[in-house]
């Protein structure tokens, strides 16, 4: 189900012709790496780092591009991510499959390994497609193998709840997700405000943010899969090391230098910290 590269497919074609060739496209186009990978999805939940860890494994050149290519819990949205018109599918079913095959060609980049960074808030809509994708297998990991080859599963978590739900408050209020060490905004949602504490707020995402990774160990147990454990701070301290570490599990070996300038910089400042003592103590004389 992989790569429409060197096949033409006319629009109308019988879904079984077009299901045939992604299939064999899919166990085609895949060269696993000595440990058998062919992809890997980083499992996180949002302000966990996973935008660095995506970056410094692009860097690598060897791992794919990782990044949320099913981000949004809809297929007409995936459709215009990928600039695939809806109307030019027969069924839903080959539009998903085409979804795939973009996002597929987009996560390897120029490597022959497939990247994909998942939030635990898109994973049920993600998982649902697969169904449709492969319905006569028999649990979610047998389908995402069907889609991606042996894929390795990261979590990636940050074991600081309360750092990671005031990140998030901080983040959606002003507006500024990510920044370049240079000082480059990277990602911005938003025009600049100003923080405010909100204790409810940071109580709500707290509360969420330790559902997600709840939610995602649920899952791993569920399939019977032991993920490749990555923390935000081990991250953080030393995302090239951290990196090099993850490679060698996919079977790559990282060449690049220690000690490089990490992509992106941390956010958090006093203000941050204010907000994690105020937090406290205002839980404790609760």
């Amino acid at each position: 189900m992989l790569g429409f590269e060197g096949y033409a497919i006319p629009f109308g074609a019988s879904v079984c012709v077009k299901s045939f060739i992604c299939k064999k496209r899919l166990r085609s186009t895949y060269r696993r790496t000595m440990n058998g990978y062919t992809a890997y999805i980083i499992c996180t939940s949002p302000r966990s780092g996973s935008t660095l860890l995506c970056r410094v494994l692009s860097e690598a050149g060897n791992a794919g591009v990782p990044e949320s290519y099913f981000h949004e819990s809809s297929l007409s949205e995936w459709l215009l991510d990928y600039g695939l018109d809806q109307t030019a599918f027969v069924t839903s079913k080959d539009a998903l499959e085409a979804v795939f095959l973009a996002a597929v060609e987009e996560g390897k980049g120029k490597s022959e390994v497939f990247g994909l960074r998942l939030q635990r808030q898109s994973a049920a809509f993600f998982l649902k497609q697969l169904e449709v994708l492969f319905p006569f297998q028999p649990d979610d990991m047998s389908r995402i193998e069907a889609a991606f080859g042996k894929t390795l599963l990261v979590h990636l978590t940050r074991e600081n709840k309360l750092d990671q739900a005031i990140s998030y408050v901080r983040a959606q209020q002003s507006g500024l997700w990510h920044m370049a060490p240079d000082g480059t905004e990277i990602e911005r949602l938003s025009h600049p405000k100003d923080s405010l504490y909100d204790r409810a707020a940071i109580e709500r995402q707290l509360v969420l943010s330790e559902q997600m990774d709840e939610e995602w160990c649920a899952w791993f147990d569920r399939e019977g899969v032991r993920p490749v454990r990555i923390t935000y701070e081990e991250l953080a301290a030393d995302p090239y090391a951290t990196v090099r570490d993850l490679l060698a599990k996919l079977g790559h070996i990282q060449e690049q230098k220690a000690g490089g300038t990490p992509p992106t910089v941390k956010l958090a400042d006093e203000t941050n910290q204010e907000w994690a003592r105020r937090f406290l103590a205002e839980r404790h004389h609760r």
